[in-house]
């Protein structure tokens, strides 16, 4: 059997032959595959250790489990889909949303292990019937609209418990993150998030040296006296060690909360297959099905050991594009240098000491950038928003999410915010559908292009500017949720 773990030396093994690219079956020498790996760690390092401290789990776990989801990934599409998947943005909502219920991690990963067997069940009938059941159940104007309520329920999570810990901090990573995803070109634009977080990190310990500590509400919310970056929790980690596993707990209310991100999920990984599949000229149709599987059972798999759930990063299809290296070799490396900083406890230190204030400052712009992604799956789509049936469904579902309306079914049972939100878009598209007059109901386009639209050629992404993101996503350019 063909598990796509055998690979062909392209030309001299140094670099791509002019205008040719490394396809996903080649590589070059092991050691420039090697750095390769370690280039695509760094792509994904910002987003993928900023939403585990934002979902509340251990960022140790969460690298180490993308490591293993990606290698799953990799032997489940033989090869031929060259991805990372490292820990999805999509769920810092809706994990926000279950804890303010009262949630544990153990509620919020149980939750979310639900969503990883709908997602790969959704694979396995993508596989049966095609594509075209996402199409018909899940088209543009309902997958954009589910994916901006997602981003922008999370704004208050940042105005009221990362923003007021440090208000300047927050507001000088803001300006330089946005000056580095705007100006930067090139693979330093893909990882502007991780140098954000570092400008933070340095602002924070300069703040501490010249200002002393801050009076302000610290992670718990008390007001108090304290330093805006504390280490001492890395010089008593060790170098080496597991990180902490928990079992998941089930709720069906957490579960509801946690249900709609499927439709992202769905979203996401039809435009990164379809964006890999342009970039390598390897039409991967016929894969569709079984990436949205092997995503699901990655994040299965992740959650039920007490991790995040995993998605496709389209930060690593940023770095493709830029060195024009399509191979697989390279997410192997990859994901070894994940499992290897997931045994270092120290490394989990450092990223559990994030600042609050440097949190506020990214997730400023990560949870807009979110939220605007779905108006992307729009403008990609071409869909009307002068048409009712498009604008009327959307407009409640989207303020309903935002503005985490609430319904009461019974004293123990009730739907808000995301949840509420997604049913009133998907079953109001539907039930207006099939009573609107036959002028409006116009063909939806198919959801070909995800939330990416890469389609140039690699040339025309070196310099940072041939393509947008689709996880989520999650870096600067990602299209995720």
């Amino acid at each position: 059997m063909d598990l796509g773990v055998r690979w062909k030396l392209h030309g001299d093994g140094r670099t791509p032959a002019p205008g040719a690219v490394v396809r996903p079956d080649e590589r070059l020498s092991w050691p420039r595959t090697v750095g390769l790996g370690a280039q695509h760690v760094v792509a994904m390092f910002g987003a993928s250790f900023v939403a585990p401290v934002l979902m509340g789990l251990d960022p140790n776990l969460a690298i180490m489990m993308s490591g293993v989801a990606t290698v799953i990934f990799l032997l489940a599409t033989r090869g031929r889909v060259p991805s990372y998947l490292g820990c999805s943005l999509s769920f810092v909502g809706v994990a926000a949303v279950i804890r303010a219920q009262g949630g544990t991690s153990a509620t919020v990963t149980g939750a979310v292990l639900v969503v990883g067997a709908v997602l790969f069940v959704v694979g396995l009938a993508v596989q049966r019937f095609g594509a075209r059941i996402i199409h018909a159940a899940m088209p543009p104007i309902v997958t954009g609209a589910v994916v901006m309520l997602i981003g922008f329920n999370l704004a208050p999570v940042t105005a009221s418990t990362y923003w007021p810990q440090d208000q300047w901090t927050a507001l000088l990573v803001m300006l330089f993150t946005g000056l580095a995803v705007v100006c930067l070109r090139g693979f330093w634009s893909r990882i502007a998030i991780f140098l954000g977080l570092v400008f933070g990190y340095a602002v924070s310990w300069v703040f501490d040296l010249v200002f002393g500590k801050i009076h302000s509400v610290d992670a718990s919310g008390k007001l108090t006296d304290h330093w805006r970056l504390d280490l001492s929790a890395v010089g008593q980690a060790d170098w080496i060690g597991l990180p902490a596993f928990h079992g998941p707990s089930f709720e069906w209310s957490a579960v509801l909360v946690a249900l709609p991100v499927v439709i992202a999920l769905v979203a996401e990984n039809a435009g990164h297959v379809k964006a890999v599949g342009e970039m390598t000229g390897d039409p991967l149709d016929d894969k569709l099905g079984t990436a949205i599987s092997a995503d699901g059972v990655g994040s299965m798999l992740s959650t039920a050991v007490g991790g995040p759930p995993n998605t496709t990063y389209s930060e690593n299809i940023g770095v493709m594009a830029a060195t024009r290296v399509y191979s697989t070799a390279a997410y192997w490396a990859a994901a070894g240098f994940a499992l290897l900083f997931g045994l270092c406890p120290k490394f989990g230190a450092v990223v559990a000491a994030i600042p609050g204030g440097v949190l506020g400052g990214i997730t400023v712009i990560l949870y807009g950038m979110i939220g605007l992604l779905g108006a992307q799956i729009w403008t990609n789509a071409k869909v009307d928003l002068r048409n009712p049936l498009n604008l009327v469904p959307a407009a409640a579902g989207i303020i309903i999410g935002v503005g985490n309306v609430s319904m009461s079914f019974t004293d123990t049972f009730s739907l808000s915010g995301i949840a509420l939100g997604t049913l009133v878009v998907i079953t109001g598209y539907h039930a207006l559908r099939a009573f609107a007059p036959a002028h409006l109901k116009t063909q939806e386009p198919l959801l070909d292009e995800g939330t990416s639209s890469y389609g140039g050629d690699a040339e025309d992404t070196e310099d940072g500017e041939g393509g947008q993101d689709g996880d989520g996503g999650t870096g600067p350019q990602r299209a995720r949720s």
